[in-house]
């Protein structure tokens, strides 16, 4: 049988050369690809030498993995794979009871985490039947290195098929408990292939990797595109947007959150000529604001490429790169919009009864394709309940299409208010808020009501400088959206609440609005 592990596929893409650098680091470190590849076997043979038994189920050995960002937190990630294991990332922001909820679901064979965590990690670990737990930091310290360091430079990646599992992911968990997406070694390896001719990888490319990598967006779409491609990469273990700019003329490919754009363009040394020698900017994991979009393009001269993924699919759509027309009418990147379907990629938007909406109209999207998992992890219920019969998986987010097939994200179907009987989606009125003036961004969130069941909450940042009156933002609303959808109260704030990936925390803003007309406990 074909060996389809993807680190095989990741290895073969390594260049002929292997003592140029594959990684340079913001600390002055370089790290030639000969080294990666000397580094993943060594910790590969690690993994095997622990002579872990098969589960009753066949599943294959799990290391979950809770460290900071690192080179060598990236050839754990590598050389799990390459030992067949699979790979389990956890945010480094994740405390004692929710490491004890993936440990306890996922049961892994292996735990690795900061050293200044074992204590309390390695408590959790064993407890839960983990008998291997290693330690590993960002300054190539730690046991995992240690142990690794006496084990042979040579190793034979085990053989895997393209639907084995390679890695689970676990959901952000804001309506329940996380459910652990499981990827496979065909799902991550399709959509790098894909994305490495969709987005015109081109030899010689520099990548500034500046993203954490316990999210699909670091780990997978960024390190994938950078190995397929035999690209450089220039490491920052954390986003200064000083020293990513000072980085641009020496890269050509940047992936961002829409935050790590907003702090550059607070920088004055972010300028056209700076930027000159960039060939790509991607923004995705979060909304980008339209006007973000438009001062980036006015300061640096590019258009940022915005494209939509999920933790259960990797990429699903994409504005295009090329305006030479390979991808039919796919030329222009339009701010607002997550693009296109990619390649391969199956997407439809249907109604509460299951029917397609028609062309411009708000529904739920549903998606199929290479890349998309096969399920939850030990939840075979969930899994069934989030898959349609004809094999589309209900991705939960509402969005429309327009009529050239530009796809636009109106938000979560969990963040649909229902008021009075109306659908009321806070991605619309957030737009329209967000282009009044003195607004820099706001927040809808729906909360009970006793009698319209639920209304929308208002949250505004004003823009530095701005004063702004609570009272006069939902009069302008009134002037242009029914009366249905405008909020019912309005908060100046200063900021709002985030996840590490930048990500508009609702869930937060719903809990501390939740008494707002309904008193606690009724």
């Amino acid at each position: 049988m074909t060996q389809q592990n993807l680190f095989s596929a990741l290895r073969d893409a390594f260049p002929a050369d292997l003592d140029g650098i594959a990684v340079e680091t913001d600390n002055g470190l370089n790290y030639s690809w000969r080294d990666l590849d000397r580094a993943t076997a060594m910790v590969a043979n690690l993994l095997q030498s622990l002579e872990i038994p098969e589960r009753d189920d066949g599943a294959p050995p799990r290391v979950a993995v809770q460290v900071e960002k690192s080179v060598e937190a990236m050839v754990l990630y590598l050389a799990t794979l390459r030992a067949g294991f699979v790979f389990l990332p956890l945010n480094t922001a994740y405390q004692s009871a929710e490491i004890e909820y993936f440990i306890g679901n996922a049961q892994p064979a292996v735990v690795v985490c900061g050293g200044g965590n074992f204590n309390w990690v390695s408590k959790i670990a064993f407890k839960a039947g983990t008998r291997h737990v290693f330690t590993l930091d960002d300054d190539r310290g730690g046991s995992l290195l240690e142990r690794a360091a006496h084990c042979s430079d040579r190793q034979t990646p085990v053989h895997r098929q393209a639907d084995d599992l390679a890695a689970i992911l676990y959901t952000s968990g804001t309506t329940g408990r996380s459910k652990g997406a499981m990827l496979s070694h065909g799902n991550l390896l399709s959509n790098a292939v894909m994305l490495k001719d969709y987005w015109g990888w081109q030899k010689g490319d520099v990548l500034i990797h500046a993203l954490p990598i316990f999210h699909v967006h670091g780990l997978f779409v960024a390190i994938h595109g950078a190995l397929l491609n035999g690209s450089k990469m220039l490491w920052h273990g954390k986003f200064d947007p000083k020293r990513v700019i000072a980085d641009l003329p020496r890269a050509s490919v940047f992936m961002g959150v829409p935050t790590l754009y907003v702090r550059m363009l607070g920088e004055a040394a972010l300028t056209r000529e700076q930027a000159a020698h960039m060939r790509l900017f991607i923004s995705g994991s979060a909304p980008l604001l339209i006007e973000t979009f438009h001062d980036w393009q006015a300061r640096t001269g590019h258009t940022i490429l915005e494209r939509y993924g999920m933790s259960e699919t990797i990429m699903l759509t994409s504005n295009p790169y090329r305006a030479d027309g390979r991808y039919q009418g796919q030329s222009e990147r339009r701010g607002g919009t997550v693009g296109f379907p990619l390649p391969g990629v199956g997407l439809r938007v249907l109604d509460d009864e299951g029917a397609a909406v028609p062309v411009g109209e708000i529904g739920g999207i549903q998606v199929r394709g290479p890349n998309v998992f096969s399920g939850y992890w030990q939840m075979p219920e969930k899994t069934k309940e989030e898959f349609t019969a004809d094999g589309f998986f209900k991705t939960g987010d509402v969005g429309k299409q327009d009529e050239r097939g530009y796809v636009t994200i109106v938000g979560r179907s969990k963040d649909l208010i229902i008021s009075g009987g109306y659908n009321v989606y806070p991605a619309e009125i957030e737009g329209y808020v967000n282009e009044l003036a003195g607004v820099a961004e706001s927040a809808v969130v729906g909360v009970p009501h006793p009698d319209f069941g639920e209304v929308g909450v208002l949250v505004v940042i004003p823009k530095a400088g701005a004063t702004l009156d609570a009272e006069r933002l939902i009069a302008d609303l009134k002037a242009k959206l029914a009366n249905f959808k405008i909020p019912k109260r309005c908060f100046i704030a200063a900021e709002l609440p985030r996840n590490t990936m930048g990500k508009v925390q609702k869930n937060l803003l719903r809990d501390q609005h939740k008494g707002l007309f309904v008193p606690a406990g009724v």
